[in-house]
């Protein structure tokens, strides 16, 4: 539906709630979506890009053009790039970020990301920038980051100040990789919603990668996560009523019409709705379109604006994760795949967590920002659960038995993960380490030595 005038007839709970189910499909069509996010920074002062300057992010946009990826403009800007299901589009930072095509395996997954890294370097390599998969931007401040050139982030950046202390940060300094995956019914979803979310803080333990800030240790093994707890209540966190009884599509539903909007985009033009109620624009008293109902493009629009653990739209969101290198990339979708894709992993992941309560959920998710992989849950260590998370996950790829042109199955795709939960030492302590050794307290030694 076009994203033009209003809805002809008002949309129902019943309307907004099919958009999610839609989702449903056999297992035989299931896909999975990989998504990472990445600092660019300038090779000769590390400082970040702006989009504007002669090698910045748009010949970094127009550099990649040459791949046969098609440009996408807002406002006479070019702001993403589009090829065979996946795109390459803009944080508010001017963070990279690639959302892959779904795909069948992980191997694709894992062939897909590498051809990116490799032209996104060809590219930077001539522009005389570089770019860096960790957590939270290790050298430098708000005040020092250019902003992107999008409508919908002029938005945000004024709203998220009135509703926490750490939105701006959330937008401008972190960068994630997530994993998308399918459910064949409602009662699937629901399964995989509730084992994924209260699961959600161990692979952010396993993924911990953003203990610098401003070039010094922040206290955190996981700013970027920590950044989550304190940057918009009404639309991030855990979901407490996912684990109620009679959670389904209907419930989520309710919960994004009581999510205060961001913005209505109509003829390509982002109008400020900030704060607003979808419930009003549902009955035509949105006070930033008076008179005006809205098209289901609306909702999908609205759907985008929320940012809990996990996310519900035609599929699930992983979004626990640390940026991170190109084999934790590949990993996290190997990690969710494993444990959502076979019905036996499914099942033995929830048998880890069902027992677990709201205050388990809640305090979980604050320690493992600090803590990782030490913090505690239920009376377990966070490690103990995180070896059972990644070896349930390796039997439920094994499981699946998807083989590459090798005939290798996917499960060497977690290879990293094993070594992370078996020593108990996440990556940002490896940093910790290398900051306090050789590296003699010089964060920028992060970019000569990590850079795809």
């Amino acid at each position: 539906m076009a994203d033009t005038g209003a809805g002809e007839r008002p949309l129902t709970i019943e309307d907004l709630t099919a958009v999610l189910a839609k989702g449903c499909k056999p297992k035989d069509q299931w896909r999975i979506g990989a998504e990472h996010e990445k600092f660019g920074f300038v090779k000769a002062d590390l400082r970040r890009p702006s989009y504007d300057e002669p090698a910045g992010i748009h010949a970094m946009l127009t550099g990649l053009q040459r791949f046969g990826w098609s440009p996408v403009e807002e406002g006479g800007n070019l702001i993403a790039l589009e090829r065979g299901g996946a795109s390459v589009s803009l944080e508010p930072g001017g963070q990279f970020e690639l959302s892959g095509a779904p795909l069948q395996d992980l191997h694709q997954i894992c062939d897909e990301t590498g051809r990116h890294l490799m032209e996104v370097k060809t590219v930077a390599d001539e522009l005389g920038l570089g770019f860096l998969g960790v957590g939270f931007d290790p050298l430098w401040s708000r005040a020092d980051i250019p902003v992107m050139p999008k409508g919908r982030y002029d938005i945000m950046r004024a709203y998220m100040p009135k509703v926490g202390s750490l939105g701006l940060d959330m937008m401008l300094r972190t960068c994630t990789i997530q994993a998308n995956l399918d459910f064949s019914s409602e009662a699937d979803m629901v399964l995989k919603f509730r084992t994924s979310l209260a699961l959600q803080p161990i692979a952010t333990a396993l993924f911990a990668n953003s203990p610098f800030t401003e070039g010094r240790p922040n206290g955190f093994l996981t700013a970027r996560a920590n950044v989550w707890t304190d940057t918009d209540p009404d639309r991030t966190g855990m979901l407490d009523f996912v684990f109620q009884d009679g959670f389904g599509f209907e419930a989520y539903a309710d919960y994004a019409l009581d999510t205060p909007m961001y913005f209505v985009k109509r003829d390509g033009r982002y109008i400020d709705a900030a704060g607003q109620s979808f419930r009003d624009f549902l009955e035509g008293r949105l006070p930033a379109l008076p008179g005006e109902l809205p098209t289901l493009k609306d909702w999908g629009d609205h759907l985008t604006t929320l940012f809990p653990e996990v996310r519900l739209k035609t599929y699930l969101e992983m979004r626990g994760a640390d940026g991170g290198p190109w084999t934790r990339i590949c990993a996290l979708p190997a990690l969710w795949a494993g444990v959502l894709y076979d019905e036996a992993a499914l099942h033995a992941a929830w048998d880890l967590v069902k027992h677990w309560d709201v205050e388990d959920h809640e305090r979980l998710r604050r320690d493992v920002t600090r803590l990782g992989l030490k913090a505690e849950v239920a009376g377990r260590s966070v490690q103990d659960v995180a070896r059972d998370l990644v070896a349930i996950a390796r039997e439920g790829l094994k499981s699946r038995n998807r083989l590459s042109g090798g005939m290798v199955d996917e499960r060497g795709h977690l290879a990293e993960l094993e070594e992370i939960a078996d020593s108990g030492i996440t990556p940002a302590e490896r940093l910790l380490e290398l900051y306090h050794g050789r590296w003699e307290g010089d964060v920028s030694r992060l970019y000569a030595e990590f850079a795809y």
